[in-house]
């Protein structure tokens, strides 16, 4: 199995870690793209540790990147078998976190960008425990119609989308919001007007509220 490793923030308090955030990058970035958001979030989770591993494999079109699945072949199922193959390893990582940080699912969110918010909407519904929310910017949802049988908890989601993203088409929010909804998880939406593949201040300040509320709610 491979062992995930990446840059870290400790919590903004100084104290123990009671909650954990942990960013998933998109195809051919690495573990230092997503960590730049905690100095953000940290001042509405002062007691969150945040994580930024890098993907387990090294990326075929970026010598100095990372990728969770290969985007070689297109093909959907392709994409679905990478996907699979590499949430083993995502939540081998996240047991490994919960138990080095003494927290449970529902201290855990994920955030992911792209290929990372791929990966935390397949893994977050198919936990065994609900965790505390994901944060999904500028992805899609693989393989819904595998779905209804797979979900295990229903981890509330907001996805963050720029109308102008010329990598994963705007219409996959739409698409994976409802196919979301349609086995009982609670979806926020934001789409962002002219926005290319990328996270701007608006999607980052409804990112962090969304999981101050999730955090506090629990």
């Amino acid at each position: 199995m491979v062992d995930l490793q990446g840059p870290e923030q400790a919590p903004r308090n100084g104290g123990p870690a009671r909650k954990l955030v942990v960013f998933l990058h998109g195809y051919g970035s690495n573990g230092d793209d997503l960590i730049s958001l905690a100095p953000y979030w940290a001042p509405l989770m002062p007691d969150a540790a945040f994580l930024s591993p890098n993907a387990p494999f090294p990326c075929e079109m970026s010598p100095y990147g990372f990728q969770w699945f290969s985007l070689d072949n297109r093909d959907m199922q392709m994409k679905l078998g990478g996907v699979k193959a590499a949430a083993g390893i995502l939540d081998a990582f996240i047991d490994a976190q919960l138990v080095r940080f003494g927290l449970q699912d529902s201290d855990l969110a994920l955030v992911g960008f792209s290929q990372g918010t791929m990966m935390s909407l397949h893994v977050g519904p198919r936990r065994a425990q609900a965790i505390a929310g994901i944060v999904g910017y500028s992805g899609a949802l693989i393989g819904p119609q595998e779905l209804p049988e797979a979900i295990r908890a229903r981890p509330p989601v907001l996805l963050v989308h720029g109308t102008g993203d010329q990598v994963v088409p705007f219409d996959a929010m739409a698409q994976a919001e409802a196919a979301l909804k349609s086995v009982g998880i609670a979806v926020t939406t934001e789409a962002r007007p002219g926005l290319p593949h990328s996270i701007d201040e608006v999607g980052l300040q409804k990112g962090g509220a969304f999981l101050q509320s999730q955090f506090a709610g629990r």
